[in-house]
């Protein structure tokens, strides 16, 4: 069966570019040349059935919320919770990053139950099977990419761009905190020890047509982004940018849909600069980032830091937003991280599509406006992102069931001044 990317391309529209065209408010056309080009992806794997969702240039900011146990703490019906609560809080797509044991059944489990796309990074299962001394071998993580694939995992993370080239790169920056990602590290570990390539990047085209019978979505992977505000947009995470985009583009050669995965942690200043080059180097792919965060001095907080970052990087054409919760650099997140970090990338999510005019995005806020103007808080809780937060807050206050908040009771401006102009007609 054909790509969306392939069919995109033979001019074909199909059902879930129909409904991506629907949920946008855009024509069919726009989405089929969108896909054709490679600035949107649909990442939609033929073994699996859910409502579609666009990720790309022109459309809403998507938001992706991490779930999945970890060899510390194991509980499939905690995941399964926190998909719940992520479907539910607006997530457009989960990943699972299990790691520890059972992994299969897990990842089986919310495939079941998740009507989002879903997400995967393979080497966390290769590597949770090793010994703590052995190394990752090329096979069994082709072998378990194509397991993946054929379980029906909509996109899959691979660090293709940490290379012995870029690898020296980073090694030369100098960097305050080295590597920071697990696949990146892994894949380091795997060059140092052996000597040999990266076996995604040397046989990238076997992996291109694994993705291609299935159509998984290729999300290369920064395995070089900066951990430290201090280290980014060094020589490193610009070398393995420059290989991401070569491979991006044989990817779309191959039929492959493919997005970028960007930095993590970011100075303000700096994230427009980021996205500008990934869009430059990367042929306008979609441009997936965690975060950015914006400061690193704020542990449980880095939803906030992170939001900041996020919003920054939609308003300057980032496409989809991975969460952060306050649970990161700290713990495996709870339900509650999850709800809170999903809520954060949501509003940042929704800023940035102001800042870039997507339809219908300063419509939602005129809305609120009105309502608020008629003090009509039925309709403020429904226009709400956290709807149930917002009814929770007010009616729980001493000014509840009153059209006045209990912040300013009497002394309402709104009230006030809807009174003086009623007065004026």
């Amino acid at each position: 069966m054909a790509t969306q990317l392939q069919q995109a391309r033979d001019g074909i529209i199909t059902q879930q570019m129909q409904a991506v065209a629907a949920d946008e408010g855009l024509a069919t056309e726009q989405i089929r040349d969108a896909v054709a080009r490679g600035t949107v992806v649909i990442p939609f794997n033929v073994h699996r059935n859910f409502h579609p969702v666009g990720i790309g240039e022109g459309l809403k900011t998507k938001v992706n919320a991490n779930i999945g146990a970890s060899g510390l703490r194991q509980s499939t019906a905690e995941e399964l919770e926190k998909l719940e609560l992520s479907v539910r809080y607006g997530a457009h797509a989960v990943m699972d990053l299990s790691t520890g044991t059972d992994l299969d059944a897990i990842r089986l489990r919310l495939m079941e139950r998740s009507s989002l796309m879903l997400g995967t990074v393979p080497i966390y299962e290769v590597a949770a099977q090793l010994g703590t001394n052995d190394v990752v071998s090329g096979d069994e993580l082709f072998a378990c990419i194509e397991k993946q694939a054929r379980q029906g995992v909509d996109f899959m993370t691979v660090h293709c761009g940490v290379t012995k080239r870029t690898l020296a790169d980073v090694d030369a920056s100098g960097r305050l905190e080295g590597i920071v990602s697990r696949g990146g590290s892994l894949i380091a570990d795997y060059i140092q020890r052996t000597g040999r390539e990266n076996p995604l990047y040397e046989r990238f085209d076997d992996l291109c047509a694994i993705c291609a019978e299935h159509d998984v979505t290729l999300s290369l992977g920064d395995g070089l982004r900066p951990g430290a505000t201090a280290d980014a947009t060094d020589r490193g995470q610009l070398s393995e940018l420059a290989v991401l985009g070569e491979l991006a583009h044989r990817g779309r050669e191959l039929g492959c849909q493919v997005m970028i995965e960007g930095p993590g942690h970011v100075p303000m200043d700096q994230v427009e600069t980021n996205v500008i080059l990934e869009k430059r180097l990367c042929g306008g792919a979609p441009l997936y980032v965690l975060g950015p965060l914006c400061t690193d001095v704020a542990p449980g907080y880095d939803h906030i830091t992170a939001a900041i970052g996020g919003a920054i990087a939609a308003g300057a054409g980032a496409d989809f937003l991975c969460y952060v919760t306050p649970a990161e650099h700290l713990r495996l997140p709870t339900a509650q991280d999850v709800i809170d970090g999903v809520v954060a990338a949501r509003i940042a999510a929704h800023v940035g599509d102001m800042v870039k005019g997507v339809k219908g995005a300063r419509q939602w806020d005129n809305d609120m406006s009105r309502a608020r103007r008629s003090l009509d808080w039925d309709t403020m809780y429904k226009l709400a992102m956290d709807p149930w937060k917002a009814k929770e807050m007010k009616e729980g206050s001493e000014a509840a069931g009153q059209d006045v908040c209990s912040m300013c009771g009497a002394l309402c401006a709104v009230k006030r001044d809807r009174e003086r102009t009623e007065h004026m007609l």
